[in-house]
Parts: structure tokens; sequence; C-alpha cells
């Protein structure tokens, strides 16, 4: 016989387990300046950022892309920003001839350069797709940060950093990293035009 079922307590666990999550990231402030930091540098020297991740991940790489790109809270020039997870002829092909391991490494080794920050996000951890574009920017001389839940995996091991979201709960991770992210295109976009202050209104680079 099966348990009675209570929608409600759906919602208010989550809320409850969201709220600890996200209260637990003011530990990892001075972690997230040093990553933001580092982006603000790489525009600044006409770098850019990329970013890679997988389902829900990639999601959230082309969506903080975007927000760089485009503008997160005010008008200014484009910040180089580029998602690898959106070309599906480079994906499918790579994927084809290399392997789905290399989807993302492949890219790198196309478009990072010595002084681009790679963020590779993966709630496990583990994913080897992730790993190899880690792996690939450091060699190159890129500043490599890991986007990853409680445990770390790999990509922590990989990565110059790694933001650990201090759950297990893959949907409570995602949360934590798109409220990260969200969190470090505000500290970059006011820190870029704040020292190049003729890049806002739509200056050009």
């Amino acid at each position: 016989m099966s348990l009675a079922f209570d929608p409600s307590s759906v919602f208010s666990q989550a809320i409850e387990d969201h709220l600890a999550v996200i209260g637990s990231l003011r530990d990892q402030q001075s972690l997230l300046q040093r990553i933001a930091e580092e982006m603000t540098r790489a525009i600044l020297a006409g770098k850019k950022v990329l970013w890679c991740g997988n389902g829900g991940s990639a999601a959230d790489s082309q969506h903080l892309a975007a927000e760089l790109m485009g503008r997160f809270r005010r008008e200014r020039c484009a910040f180089p920003s580029i998602a690898l997870t959106t070309d599906t002829s480079v994906l499918t092909a790579v994927g084809n001839d290399y392997g789905y391991e290399r989807v993302f490494q492949r890219q790198v080794e196309g478009l990072c350069t010595r002084g681009d920050v790679l963020v590779g996000i993966s709630t496990s951890g583990s994913s080897k797709n992730v790993c190899a574009a880690l792996q690939t920017a450091r060699q190159i001389g890129a500043f490599t940060v890991a986007f990853t839940g409680q445990g770390g995996g790999e990509i922590a091991a990989i990565a110059d950093v790694a933001l650990r979201i201090p759950s297990k709960d893959t949907a409570r991770i995602q949360e934590g990293h798109i409220l990260c992210g969200h969190m470090l295109c505000d500290w970059v976009e006011r820190s870029v035009c704040e020292q190049q202050p003729e890049l806002e209104k739509g200056g050009v680079r």
C-alpha cells in the first residue's frame, strides 16, 4: 500500500532545502570574488570567457554567456563570452568523428587562448567532456573554473578553482550555479565599467 501523497510537502521541502543551500553560499564570497576578478582581467585584456556543460548545465552555460555578451543590468559594450554548447554542427561532427568526450575539448583547442577563462559546469563533477575541456584549457594557459556539487568530483581536481555547491541534489546544485553565475556577471559588469567607463552606454572596446 502506497503512502498518501502530500502535495504541499513537495513545495515546502524544496523551498527549505533551497534556502539552506543558498544561505551557505555566504561562505564562498572570497572564491566568487577571485573568479570575478579573473573574468574581469580577461575581458579588460581583450580575452574571453568560455562556458561548457551538459543538459541543464549546458543551458546554464548558454544563459550566462548571454548575460555577458548581451547585458546583465547596465548598458555597455558586449563582453566576449562563448558557450561551447550551441553549435550543433560542431557538436555532432566532433561527437561522431572523435567521440562525445571531446565535443568541448576540440572547441577549446580551436578557440581558447592563454589568458582566457573557461568555466566547466557539472553537478556530479564527473562529466568526461568537461574534464577534457578543463585539462586542455589549463595546458593552453587559460584560467579554469569548475562549477560542481558538494563532492567536487574530478573536475574540482583539474580546475584552478572549484565552486562547490554544498548539496547532493542536482536541482539544488543547479539553482546554486545560476545564482552564483548571476552574481559573477553583476560583479564583472560593474568592475569592467568602473575601470573603463568608456565601455558603458554601448561604447566600443
